[in-house]
């Protein structure tokens, strides 16, 4: 989606969803503790609409305000559904990749992406593929992926606790061309090469960031946090440990609003408020940037 066209849906119909979520809740403005609001990261049109109804809203109804980070929004709706104490988090969505873990009040981030995100890579890949977008790139690659029966090499790169996807898409576009011509492979093996290449670079990433952090439990969030597979491969890992993996199904893998709200109440039962001159938004808002006072 284009910045600006997402910017302007949202302006269409936010007002709209704000009274339909008061009336399906049976609730009125009396009854909000508290206005929160995506701050960042992510694209900073529809960022930046949605903190201005947010300002608007929290000095209407006289309510603090609360910007809240999009990962940290993740882990804790991830925490929250799955029980998950103390996990090391895997964030892979299609702007973030990261590996992170809880460390004296803030989600330390150990491993990321250099380049690209991991869900960048698979929806511009469904791109060269000409696979449809409904209901999204990366389902439809991953079904594709079911059916494919040959493993195409493609680069690894690994780097300590980071990776890079820009090179194994390079390659894979230019391996595309060539090879579904001749016959070599089909669309379905090259999907499933992708995934099965990608996903293991993911794994041992988080494998790396439990033994480093002690850490036996795992959790992954984000949107391609859905994926059946990489949930598959992160699981047997876990077991060779003895951890626990924890993941949540696409209700709550997915951008959703649930999850700001959630971390936002965290963020006000510990105290914390956004004043309106520190309202704005932040487009690179790193996750470690937040000072996590609600756990111990």
């Amino acid at each position: 989606f284009l910045p600006g066209d997402t910017a302007r849906h949202h302006r269409a119909v936010i007002l709209d969803l704000l009274q339909e979520a008061l009336t399906e809740a049976g609730l009125t403005s009396q009854d909000v503790d508290c206005i929160a609001y995506t701050k960042g990261p992510g694209m900073g049109a529809p960022l930046a609409s949605v903190a201005v109804v947010a300002r608007t809203v929290a000095q209407l109804w006289n309510k603090p305000l609360l910007g809240v980070n999009h990962c940290i929004g993740h882990i804790e709706m991830g925490r929250l559904i799955t029980g998950a104490t103390s996990p090391t988090v895997l964030y892979v969505s299609g702007g973030n990749t990261q590996v992170i873990a809880y460390s004296e009040h803030r989600y330390r981030i150990f491993g990321e992406t250099i380049d690209i995100a991991v869900g960048n890579c698979l929806d511009r890949f469904a791109r060269v593929l000409k696979i449809s977008n409904d209901p999204s790139p990366g389902y439809n690659i991953e079904q594709m992926a079911k059916r494919g029966k040959k493993l195409v090499e493609l680069p690894y790169t690994v780097k300590g606790m980071d990776v890079s996807f820009s090179g194994i898409l390079s390659f894979i576009e230019d391996a595309a061309q060539r090879m579904l011509a001749t016959g070599e492979c089909t669309p379905e093996d090259l999907c499933f090469s992708l995934q099965e290449t990608v996903f293991a670079m993911l794994v041992e990433i988080t494998e790396r960031a439990m033994a480093h952090c002690g850490s036996q439990e795992a959790l992954i969030v984000g949107g391609v946090g859905c994926n059946l597979r990489l949930q598959e491969m992160m699981e047997t890992m876990c077991q060779e440990r003895g951890a626990r993996l924890f993941a949540t199904d696409e209700r709550f893998c997915i951008d959703n609003g649930a999850m700001i709200a959630q971390a936002g109440w965290e963020m006000f039962r510990a105290g914390h408020r956004t004043p309106l001159s520190d309202s704005g938004i932040t487009q690179r808002y790193r996750t470690d940037e937040v000072e996590v006072t609600w756990r111990d």
